[in-house]
């Protein structure tokens, strides 16, 4: 027997015996019977008299949306009240305006006194009104729905409890939508209350408890709180240092601090949460989410059972590790503190990953060995993405030498003068290198890039969260807990964290109180998904990799196969491979172009002819679908272009800016090419594998950016920085420079501070 004093009518024993509640967020999807509750702050309108019919629109369309999916809703609906003193309003000021009319001849509506509505009049005034709307509603999407009435008294009585139980669920075996309120027409007088100005309040708890019974009577599998809150927070909404809580476990009530109530209603963020606790209990998962955001209200139903993070979750299952939110803040304050550590000291942490990374080679081998077991015998991952998933001793040797060629140039990188400007006497400006913060890298399929990225954002000082895919889990494992080895030689071990909870890509992206940059390493489509769903976070990368070889009538017949070979051939699943081979007309039927189409012939490559190119042949290749291809395997498009300019145009055209290159000998038709190809890496007489961090001497790169904002091309340290000013001056004000003050502005350029070079 559960018992609550303050939620009098949940004082009878459950007979229920079902499964236990959701886990994770991620499993929401497959609530079947869900119970939404919709609290009288989403319902009314903000003047509290009347409903807001738009919200209500919103909410119908989201619950008939998963009704017709096979989904079994209900609602359990404030808004009686508020719908009634709409209507007793308007009556009242009908009637005295008649009144005064008889008597004075006028109208004097605004000296008119309103009086105190007595709360179960209303009730009975909206509540044939509010199902009237309802049905209408409903009805705009072929469901039909009903209402049912309940009191306290009504769970007393275990008849009627039984009674209600097969109502509920015969309506729900009809595919009827049962909407359910409290009669606020017959209940017990409520107390005065203030919340509502001019009515006295029937309690909100009750519809909060009511829900929450319900929940537990019919074996529920989710309930949805709609309040006018995000949901809970570990202090009062507000408040500095409030902080939404993701997932509530029983027994977090000590940590939480209750803040005012809502500006409607009696039950507030306390009783709700003791309804969602029991209800917990009894086996049905919650959420307490914001049901009035213009922003969010429009789909915050559908985004809570598709698991996003919305809201507050209450789950029984406490994780071992530390939340994603938590890890961000752990991030944050190691980053800052790898940031203070001395620029040896810095370099000291990536040589120590360096040394490991050949030292553990047998265990992250044997790591890595598991993942490609599993991908290959689950068969979820194309060959070009098993590749990438594959580690080898060549690899992790490669790795090794790039770890050590970026702690050698991260000596001057953070705090480094780059622009020193003396504004007035004694009045010093400086510029200066610093890290960007956090740092949020998502990548899939390729567990090198975990080392590669954390030895960059140690070497620029920033914090870094980690979310690499599941086909890489052990792989990632291991050299994670490398990487915070080498990072504890110096106390700084929180500043790189990986994300092992079951966070979803788009919930990470929503983090912009965490993260300061996202970098996304995988497929274009992973790239365009986080690049849709970052809210307020930068994104740096390139969503495609359509790289271009354009062979010029002035190639030299040595250089071009052995280009077009690299470019396409030694690596083709990576982003800086050929994609399309542009031709010069001049050069069809020549025995130069007969050599590149035998060596891609005998490489294996799967021809595509453009359209141009297909016009000229009698029996062509299969002919392109789209000249904006990225095949990320042995298959390439061959165009016809009649000059450099055209094959410039057609770049720009059907390019992602990523790498672009000319194979020619003359020099002038090759400048023009470099000056006009508008990419982040422009090559003459070069494979386009050379677009890459380490191959510029950068060490390693975190990606190749295609964005025309701070950095572009491969991105190594110096695309991890952002800058900052650093004023000096003496009792200086900005009132001495006017025109009548008595200091002038110098603006006089200052050499900057030798560079330590070693």
């Amino acid at each position: 027997i559960r018992c609550w004093s303050n939620i009098p009518f949940i004082t009878v024993p459950l007979s229920r015996t079902h499964g236990k509640s959701f886990a994770h967020r991620s499993e929401l999807k497959h609530a079947k019977r869900i119970v939404v509750k919709l609290g009288s702050a989403v319902v009314t309108r903000g003047d509290e008299c009347g409903l807001a019919l738009g919200r209500l629109a919103s909410i119908v369309e989201q619950v008939s949306m998963l009704q017709n999916q096979g989904r079994e809703m209900m609602i359990v609906t404030s808004g009686a009240v508020a719908f009634g003193k709409q209507r007793l309003r308007h009556e009242i000021l009908l009637s005295q305006s008649v009144r005064q009319a008889l008597h004075s001849g006028q109208s004097q509506l605004k000296d008119m006194a309103i009086p105190v509505l007595e709360a179960r009049a209303c009730a009975a005034a909206g509540q044939s009104g509010l199902m009237a709307l309802y049905e209408a509603m409903f009805t705009q999407y072929s469901i039909c729905a009903a209402q049912i009435l309940v009191t306290n008294l009504d769970f007393h009585d275990e008849q009627k409890r039984r009674n209600l139980n097969g109502t509920l669920h015969e309506l729900l075996r009809m595919n009827i939508v049962p909407i359910i309120n409290t009669n606020d027409a017959v209940v017990p007088p409520p107390e005065p209350n203030s919340d509502l100005q001019g009515v006295n309040v029937i309690s909100v708890k009750d519809n909060d408890s009511l829900a929450a019974r319900l929940a537990v009577e019919m074996k529920t599998d989710l309930l949805i709180v709609l309040s006018d809150v995000e949901g809970l927070f570990d202090s009062p909404p507000g408040s500095d240092d409030a902080k939404l809580i993701d997932i509530f476990y029983p027994g977090d009530q000590q940590s939480v601090t209750f803040g005012t109530k809502s500006r409607v209603g009696m039950g507030g963020m306390e009783a709700k949460v003791k309804a969602a606790l029991w209800a917990l209990q009894g086996g049905t998962s919650v959420v307490i989410a914001n049901g009035t955001h213009p922003k969010i209200s429009g789909h915050v139903i559908t985004d809570i059972v598709e698991g996003k993070k919305v809201g507050t979750f209450f789950s029984e299952v406490k994780p071992a590790g530390p939340t994603v939110e938590q890890q961000g803040e752990m991030a944050r304050a190691g980053g800052r503190t790898l940031a203070a550590l001395q620029p040896e000291q810095r370099a000291e942490i990536i040589y120590r990953l360096a040394d490991l990374l050949t030292d553990q080679r047998e265990e992250i081998l044997l790591a890595n060995k598991k993942d490609l077991e599993e991908a290959e015998n689950k068969g979820r991952l194309a060959l070009p993405l098993l590749k990438r998933l594959s580690l080898s001793t060549s690899k992790l040797n490669s790795l090794a030498i790039g770890l050590r060629q970026i702690a050698a140039s991260s000596q001057d990188s953070v705090g480094r003068v780059i622009r020193r400007t003396r504004i007035a006497k004694d009045l010093d400006l400086e510029q200066v290198t610093v890290p960007i913060g956090v740092l949020l890298v998502i990548f899939e399929s390729r567990p090198d890039c975990l080392p590669q990225v954390s030895a960059l954002a140690i070497a620029s000082g920033n914090g870094l969260l980690l979310k690499g895919g599941k086909e890489a889990a052990h792989s990632n494992q291991i050299l994670h807990h490398l990487t915070q080895e080498a990072l504890s030689i110096h106390g700084v071990k929180d500043a790189v964290q990986l994300v092992n909870t079951r966070e979803e890509v788009e919930d990470l992206c929503r983090l912009d109180k965490l993260i300061d940059l996202i970098i996304p390493r995988g497929s274009s489509q992973l790239v365009r998904n986080i690049q849709k769903a970052a809210k307020g976070i930068p994104v740096m990368g390139h969503s495609e990799g359509i790289c271009h070889v354009y062979v010029d009538m002035d190639a030299s017949v040595e250089k071009v196969t052995r280009i077009i070979r690299d470019s396409k051939c030694e690596y083709p699943a990576a982003c800086n491979a050929l994609e399309t081979l542009l031709i010069h007309r001049d050069l069809l039927r020549t025995p130069l172009f007969d050599q590149i189409i035998d060596m891609l012939r005998v490489e294996q490559v799967k021809i595509h002819a453009g359209p141009k190119f297909a016009s000229y042949l009698t029996f062509s290749p299969s002919e392109v679908k789209s000249l904006r291809t990225e095949y990320g395997d042995l298959e390439c498009c061959i165009e016809v272009v009649d000059s450099v300019q055209e094959a410039v145009e057609h770049i720009h055209k059907y390019g992602s800016s990523h790498t672009d290159v000319i194979i020619t000998e003359n020099e002038k038709t090759a400048e023009f090419f470099l000056q006009h190809v508008d990419s982040a890496c422009v090559f003459w007489n070069a494979s386009t594998r050379f677009s890459d961090g380490y191959r510029f001497g950068l060490g390693a790169e975190v990606g190749i950016s295609t964005s025309r904002i701070h950095a572009r091309g491969p991105v190594g340290i110096e695309g991890l920085l952002t800058t900052k000013w650093l004023l000096r001056g003496d009792n200086h004000v900005v009132s001495d420079f006017s025109e009548h003050g008595s200091m002038k502005y110098l603006h006089e350029s200052l050499p900057l501070p030798q560079r330590n070079m070693n």
